[in-house]
């Protein structure tokens, strides 16, 4: 659920909302953004899927390190 439009790539200092991980993965909502390591963002992507406006996923760079 990609959005046309482009989206800031994250990079390191970018840490997920849950556990202070990486993130890689950039949810956008109505109420704001949230950021997720690519563990919890996967874990929340079904619960947050009604809620998402734009869905960033960077976590093939994982498989790149």
């Amino acid at each position: 659920m990609e959005d046309i439009r482009e989206v800031e790539k994250l990079v390191a200092s970018d840490r997920c909302d849950v556990c202070g991980a990486q993130a890689y993965i950039r949810v956008q909502l109505d109420s704001g953004e949230l950021l997720f390591c690519a563990h919890h963002g996967n874990a929340n992507k079904e619960k947050l899927q009604p809620l998402i406006i734009n869905w960033h996923d960077q976590s093939e760079e994982l498989n790149q390190k």
